[in-house]
């Protein structure tokens, strides 16, 4: 199994109650698969999976097999506190036809090296599908570096890892430690560029769920080092691409999300709708992007 492109960490749309709406949802991968990304990701940390529960969680990953309908890689999100529930997980989301598993560390525990490198295999070898590792060590507190992969080299079912230390120097240090054994993906909307000019294969986004088609285009252009492309659409978005940083990033993404195309913003507790004068800053920012996106392809 082999991914690349441009892989949104899609948003679970809420109705004003908190309740999951899985008509938006759909709605929402539809619209991105018809805008050209080359997979989805559904229940990411971005579509809020740790404040669903599991029959919400089932629900979403069957109504985006339905509505992906085998035209794009459908990957789930697997978000769990123990190992017995990560593998039981892993085995119930192929049941439901995904396609692969973004594979968080486990949520209850700061896990050493070597307890990571069971939690991943166990996790890769508990189902048939391929896993990504997803290493954000600033929001989890458990980085996967060179000296852990060593340990997860040999395990076939580990295909991928989302790069999201923020720091550009690993794309490298993967590079010159595994050659082309993992699909290394870009996983912080704002250094997607600087990624793709070191040789990052992918992109999990926050971002594209507002902009897939814009999204898109900077990656393909990044990927073929067409800087006159790629640059100025670059700076012009890199204002609401830092938004995709915020620890506020679920409410900033579904705001912009709401203000581009009308997708409901509304989240579940315990997040609360931005108001005052974070909502009106959040809002500028994106209200500038979407004016100056109208301009650049006018």
């Amino acid at each position: 199994m082999t991914w690349s492109g441009v892989f949104p960490a899609v948003t679970t749309k809420m109705d004003a109650s908190g309740a999951i709406d899985l008509k938006a949802t759909q709605a929402s991968i539809d619209r991105l698969i018809n805008n050209g990304v080359s997979g989805v990701i559904v229940l990411p940390m971005l579509g809020e999976n740790a404040t669903l529960t599991q029959p919400e969680r089932d629900s979403v990953v069957s109504a985006a097999r339905e509505v992906v309908a085998a035209r794009v890689p459908l990957l789930s999100g697997l978000a769990e506190l123990s190992t017995d529930n990560a593998v039981w997980a892993a085995r119930n989301y192929q049941k439901l036809g995904a396609q692969g598993l973004m594979t968080f560390p486990s949520l209850a525990y700061r896990t050493d090296r070597r307890e990571t490198v069971a939690w991943y295999k166990a996790v890769a070898e508990a189902s048939d599908l391929p896993v990504m590792i997803y290493n954000n060590p600033i929001a989890y507190k458990v980085d996967v570096d060179v000296e852990t992969l060593k340990g997860l080299a040999d395990v076939p079912g580990i295909v991928a890892i989302k790069e999201e230390t923020g720091d550009i120097r690993r794309v490298t240090d993967l590079f010159n430690a595994f050659g082309d054994r993992f699909d290394i993906f870009c996983g912080v909307d704002d250094l997607i560029l600087e990624s793709l000019a070191l040789g990052v294969v992918g992109w999990v986004s926050g971002m594209t769920n507002a902009w897939p088609d814009e999204c898109v285009k900077l990656f393909n252009a990044g990927r073929a080092a067409d800087l006159k492309t790629a640059l100025p659409l670059y700076r012009l978005m890199t204002p609401a691409f830092h938004l995709d940083t915020d620890v506020k990033l679920v409410q900033y993404i579904k705001m912009a999300e709401h203000l581009v195309y009308g997708a409901p913003e509304h989240v579940r507790r315990p997040r609360l709708p931005i108001e005052d004068s974070e909502k009106a800053k959040v809002v500028a920012v994106i209200n500038e992007t979407i004016a100056g996106l109208r301009s650049h392809f006018a």
